[in-house]
């Protein structure tokens, strides 16, 4: 994976994409740290290219969730402490929201 600093992003955007169109992935770099990632994509694709992000950082927030429960012991739940706690949520929104209307 090449990188690319915010820097030269600004200063010479054409080597940029040149530079991209070979690479397909560039990370952009501020002061030395990742700060983005750029990811060719044409008209064709575009929609397809949005998607795949957007499933991979879903995929990535369950699996952070998994390991905080975990971490929390709440991977040990049986399935009735489960379902309570769903109930529990579930009540407190519903108060929350008729308190919410007066």
């Amino acid at each position: 994976m090449k990188f690319v600093s915010s820097r030269e992003l600004r200063i010479s955007p054409g080597g940029v994409w040149k530079k991209l169109s070979q690479e397909k992935d560039l990370v952009i770099t501020s002061n030395g740290r990742p700060i983005g990632i750029l990811t060719l994509a044409d008209e064709d694709i575009l929609e397809d290219v949005l998607a795949t992000l957007r499933g991979s950082r879903a995929q990535r927030a369950v699996h952070s969730m998994r390991h905080a429960a975990r971490d929390r012991g709440l991977n040990k739940l049986t399935d009735k402490e489960i379902q309570e706690v769903i109930k529990q949520g579930r009540q407190s929104s519903r108060k929350a929201a008729v308190g919410g209307h007066r």
